[in-house]
């Protein structure tokens, strides 16, 4: 008869002082911690099966980051095997202050001064995803970025994008510029045909309307093409 051998991770418990996420924020800052590790201090305990970690790292992965759980709903929150309704609101509330700080400050919002800002405020959270995502940065007259919505989700081409939905929250907000992103699954951040088309439509479309379309980037895994910089899809002035 086969056994199957069952490897179970350490509890946080378990883990050496030096090595617990709250022991090492108390030492070396919050910055120092990974999101996952962040999120499970918010949460506290785990699961019977798994770790707080291992509960943090899980919801990561199903809702694609903090974006993806700041927009889940509590009851779909609460369907999450480790979560109960005071962790849900216990996370709901951390991500609210979060979202209030930066609402706060405005004059603290990150402002896109090359292709590398975008990469850096999204490569994490859009380098490893499974399927195609298309965000739009929207920016205001000083290049700070005012939000980031996601506008599609599937393979990026001229048949199934409506080049109207990526103005759509520009138009609304009056935002005189904006930054195409999207990922490549593959991880080879590399633009196709279709990407240099959408890129000289949504060009087209936004001197229509005003509205600059500064740059377009692919996310690859570690890695992103600047369509602007390699001259695809913005014809030279």
């Amino acid at each position: 008869m086969n056994s199957t051998k069952i490897e179970y991770r350490p509890l946080i418990r378990d883990l050496p002082t030096q090595e617990r996420p709250r022991e090492r924020l108390k030492e070396k800052g919050a910055a120092s911690l990974s999101t996952a590790e962040l999120l499970a201090i918010i949460l506290r305990t785990g699961a019977a099966s798994e770790s707080v970690l291992d509960v943090a790292t899980r919801l990561l992965a199903r809702f694609d980051g903090l974006a993806g759980l700041t927009r889940a709903s509590f009851g779909e929150l609460c369907l999450e095997h480790g979560l109960g309704e005071a962790k849900v609101a216990q996370l709901k509330a951390a991500l609210e202050l979060g979202r209030r700080l930066v609402s706060s400050h405005p004059d603290e919002r990150a402002v896109v001064k090359s292709p590398q800002d975008i990469a850096n405020l999204l490569q994490a959270e859009m380098g490893f995803l499974e399927q195609e995502e298309l965000k739009v940065v929207l920016l205001n007259s000083k290049n700070q970025v005012i939000a980031i919505p996601g506008v599609y989700k599937g393979s990026v081409n001229t048949s199934l994008i409506r080049i109207s939905e990526l103005f759509r929250e520009a138009v609304r907000q009056n935002c005189p510029a904006l930054v195409l992103v999207h990922n490549h699954p593959s991880g080879d951040p590399n633009p196709s045909s279709e990407d240099i088309e959408v890129t000289e439509q949504a060009v087209a479309a936004g001197k229509l309307l005003d509205i600059e379309v500064l740059d377009h980037l692919i996310i690859g895994q570690q890695r992103y093409v600047s369509l602007r910089e390699r001259g695809l899809g913005f014809k030279s002035a």
